[in-house]
């Protein structure tokens, strides 16, 4: 902590300076507590401004509980969970195949990646949706296609494809964190590939990929509102059926965001204790009591770090 100096003039008592004693003496930090106020101002005339438009508060808490918004919520929590289970398998399956010696595994993986990392979520979405322009039937069955390829399995499929490219990634960074040393060591023990692969190297990469997968979770969570755009019931295409017949529109986004901001605060909270789970050796004793602790140390006026 940076301090200033002076010479204190007290001279006896248990814990006082003595003559010529150096007295460090806390800097201070004025102009922050004027950058504190600006922010504070700020924040003040955006709320104000929002007083003060035309927008009716008495809708958000009218709608928060409708049964609409309540099964476009259930909805975005399922299509969110499931892609994510079919982002992180095939994430761990694309990423163990780019390990791979054989030049045209390796290549699928990483033409994957490249194909599905470089066009935008949206057009997936849509192009799964029209996937019957392609196959009018499904090959070798004789099934229509839009029989099968409703709203929820092109939402599935599009974001869980487009996730496991951006998974495989951070496996691929988990993996590549590990020791080769250890690959060699259970080599020499005679253990083949997978074996090290799934008792080895996995369970140690499992703390460099865990903090990113639930990154990438709370991003699904706002993500998969683009499944709108193929009519699936999530929160935002609740919110668009709604304001289409009563026509407010702000009042409806207000009322979906802030069941976005209460799903993003309830698995924040559950990403903070995974990370805390799998990083419990290098935490300090006595240092981190939870996320409260954390919100409560930040909040300490004067705090000098």
């Amino acid at each position: 902590m940076p301090t200033s100096v002076a010479s204190g003039a007290r001279t006896d008592g248990p814990g006082t300076p003595m003559n010529g004693d150096i007295v460090a003496v806390p800097v201070r930090h004025p102009w922050r507590w004027v950058g504190a106020g600006v922010v504070l101002v700020l924040l003040a005339l955006l709320l104000w401004a929002f007083s003060q438009a035309s927008i009716d508060w008495t809708v958000p808490p009218k709608y928060f509980f409708q049964q609409q918004v309540l099964k476009g919520m259930g909805n975005t929590l399922l299509i969110s969970v499931l892609a994510q289970v079919v982002g992180v398998a095939l994430g761990i399956l694309v990423a163990v195949m780019r390990q791979s010696d054989n030049w045209v595994t390796r290549g699928v993986s990483e033409f994957y990646i490249w194909l599905f990392r470089g066009t935008p979520v949206l057009v997936q979405l849509m192009i799964w949706y029209n996937l019957s322009l392609v196959f009018p039937t499904i090959p070798g069955t004789g099934i229509a296609m839009n029989a099968v390829m409703t709203p929820f399995t092109a939402a599935l499929l599009g974001l869980g494809i487009n996730e496991g490219a951006y998974m495989a990634e951070i496996v691929r960074s988990g993996i590549q964190s590990v020791d080769k040393g250890q690959i060699e060591a259970a080599s020499a023990l005679g253990m083949s590939r997978t074996h090290t692969m799934r008792r080895i190297v996995l369970p140690q990469a499992m703390r460099v990929i865990i903090p990113p997968t639930g990154n990438e979770f709370i991003n699904m969570l706002k993500t998969s509102s683009l499944a709108y755009s193929i009519q699936y019931l999530e929160l935002l295409q609740a919110a668009v059926r709604i304001y289409s017949n009563t026509l407010q529109v702000i009042e409806m986004l207000l009322t979906v965001s802030a069941w976005y901001l209460i799903l993003t605060t309830v698995f924040s909270i559950a990403q903070y204790y995974l990370e805390r789970y799998f990083n419990r050796s290098d935490q300090e004793s006595g240092r981190d009591g939870g996320p409260l602790a954390a919100v409560k140390r930040n909040l300490k006026f004067g705090r000098q770090e």
